[in-house]
């Protein structure tokens, strides 16, 4: 596998699908008060998950700059 090739994301047919449905759902809501919980929860998820990417690639790296040195 290329260097960086796992950070490619892959989405199936399947996946684009369901992810479009749930995008149109939150498209036609009319409650003002849910929309604002739903920023505020994706808010408080995303940065969840961005620091958990930020830690996981430097693990990676780390590992790959290992792998490098013992070859």
């Amino acid at each position: 596998m290329a260097w960086g090739a796992w950070m490619v994301v892959e989405q199936s047919l399947e996946t684009q699908l369901s992810l479009e449905k749930a995008v149109r759902e939150i498209e036609r809501a009319e409650d003002v008060e849910q929309i604002k919980r739903l920023c505020a929860s994706l808010t408080r998820q995303n940065w969840h998950y961005r620091q958990m990417m930020k830690q996981a690639v430097m693990h990676v790296a780390e590992l790959e700059t290992s792998a490098a040195l013992l070859d």
